[in-house]
């Protein structure tokens, strides 16, 4: 009852903002004109100006959980409109920070020394403010320029109760609803609560930048900033200072000289290797996340959402993406009944047919040209008609392929960024899934077994050691069972369990 109350409550809190900042008659319906004037008991709205500013307003003042989802919408003009996405945009970077004697407390409480001996210096204005932290340039004691990352002050408890109200949401939908259960709302909600809460540790952060430093080593065209692991911990995060303009300011990189189709291009390939060739990648790639530097090629920040996609998955999804490119939707169809994504009753053939009413009207066109707001309204349908179910393992990838593509938009929108990466699609399914990839499987098979065989022939030797020293010892009650307990015929019931038995053994040793 308690958790009711309080739910409806924050419900009714999230209302009264988006009616107070005019943002509830961004949906353009006569009920969304009236519930935003009842809620504001009649009185003007408290922001002016565009919608994307009053929605901007509304996100920021509700806190982090609708901040990021502002910034996800930022990156998808196509879904939003040019100036939403532009409006939206302030969102990344550019929130109202908090006191500078409240960060470098924070820096001291968690470092546990003075900020003089971890700094040399340590700039008190902010270079960003995003929904979680805020960032301050600072120089080590060693001379080295850096970025410190610091928390957000009640940061955890803002996203603790809007976690709780998804979660609550989720289980009164899939209650009353049934037919939401294959959307495993509940599951979805867990899986974005387990990635929050290792957001919420910077160390985590530090740890996942380093992986994926290691993962693109020797790689110039797209840079991980090095982790200073000595000024690091739970609340703060010091890493190597970027120098950049941030990927989405197509203008200043052109006047800066910049190809940006070149920079779409390592773009789509950093991405395809994050995903496929490590199975690790970033999942929080908005704009403020990902700068250029001097020489063109891509520095990422913010490694507090990174998800993780093991190798049975990545082939699904290989063969998904290049099964859509190459037109074979035959394919596509078989692709996801074997990864077990459409029930097994549905029909192969009819799936076929909905891949394609999906995938002809955008094949080989610009994403300027495609209007991903009624593809995925027409994706919903399909999935509804066929009975998929969500996976939540693949909520991540999914966010972080709708924020890549809206980064390709932004950069250059006659250019679809899927088919710069279908070369190295390609190449990886001939390595994983053609006949060298099933060389290697038939070796690695045959190692593990000669791995296995000195286990049974050791096996072997000792039974055959106790046959010959007088056979095997069972226990009285054991013989009169083995002896005892027979079938219909006469036979021992353990007969067939013992050839079983000795055929696997006789397969394992050949």
């Amino acid at each position: 009852m308690i958790r009711a109350s309080r739910n409806l409550h924050r419900l009714f809190t999230i209302g009264r903002v988006l009616a107070r900042h005019d943002a509830l008659s961004i949906a353009d319906l006569a009920i969304a004109d009236f519930a935003s004037s009842a809620l504001r008991l009649g009185r003007p709205p408290k922001t002016s100006g565009r919608p994307g500013q009053r929605l901007a307003a509304a996100l920021t003042e509700l806190g982090p959980t609708f901040i990021k989802l502002g910034q996800a919408l930022s990156t998808r003009s196509d879904l939003v409109g040019e100036q939403m996405a532009a409006d939206l945009s302030h969102l990344q970077d550019r929130l109202a920070p908090f006191p500078a004697i409240e960060a470098r407390r924070i820096v001291v409480e968690q470092l546990g020394k003075p900020i003089d001996e971890i700094y040399s210096s340590f700039d008190d204005e902010p270079v960003a403010a995003a929904s979680i932290a805020q960032v301050h340039f600072a120089v080590t004691a060693e001379g080295r320029e850096v970025a410190v990352k610091i928390l957000r002050p009640g940061v955890e408890e803002a996203f603790r109760r809007d976690i709780d109200l998804l979660a609550w949401l989720a289980e009164w939908g899939e209650l009353t609803q049934p037919q939401w259960r294959r959307l495993k709302l509940i599951e979805c909600v867990t899986t974005v609560a387990e990635s929050v809460a290792l957001e919420m540790d910077l160390r985590f952060e530090a740890a996942a930048a380093a992986e994926m430093g290691d993962n693109f080593a020797g790689d110039e065209t797209f840079r991980i900033p090095k982790v200073d692991w000595l000024r690091t911990a739970k609340r703060v995060l010091t890493l190597e200072r970027v120098f950049g303009v941030p990927v989405d300011e197509r203008d200043t990189l052109i006047a800066a000289g910049q190809d940006v189709d070149a920079v779409l291009q390592k773009a789509a390939e950093a991405f395809f290797n994050m995903v496929f060739r490590d199975g690790f990648f970033h999942a929080d790639l908005h704009p403020g996340n990902l700068f250029v530097d001097s020489d063109g090629n891509l520095v990422a920040v913010d490694f507090g959402i990174v998800g993780r996609v093991d190798l049975r998955t990545r082939k699904f999804l290989g063969e998904m993406l290049l099964g859509f490119l190459n037109g074979d939707f035959r394919r596509v169809a078989e692709v996801h009944f074997e990864a077990g994504f459409v029930p097994a009753h549905k029909s192969v053939d009819a799936f076929t047919q909905a891949a394609r009413s999906i995938a002809e009207p955008i094949l080989g066109r610009p994403l300027h040209e495609i209007s991903v707001g009624r593809l995925l309204g027409q994706m919903f349908e399909v999935t509804e008609t066929f009975a998929m179910e969500t996976q939540p393992q693949l909520l991540l990838l999914q966010k972080s392929m709708v924020m890549a593509e809206g980064v390709g938009r932004r950069l250059d929108p006659s250019v679809n960024m899927w088919q710069l990466a279908r070369p190295l699609i390609e190449n990886w399914m001939r390595r994983n899934l053609g006949p060298e990839a099933r060389v290697r499987e038939t070796v690695s098979s045959a190692v593990a077994t000669l791995e296995r065989l000195p286990r049974v022939l050791a096996g072997l030797e000792h039974s055959t050691t106790m046959l010959i020293e007088g056979g095997f010892k069972l226990h009285p009650d054991s013989v009169r069972a083995l002896t005892g307990n027979r079938d219909k015929r006469g036979l021992p019931r353990w007969l067939p369990w013992t050839i079983v038995l000795i055929l696997a053994v006789l397969l394992v040793v050949k």
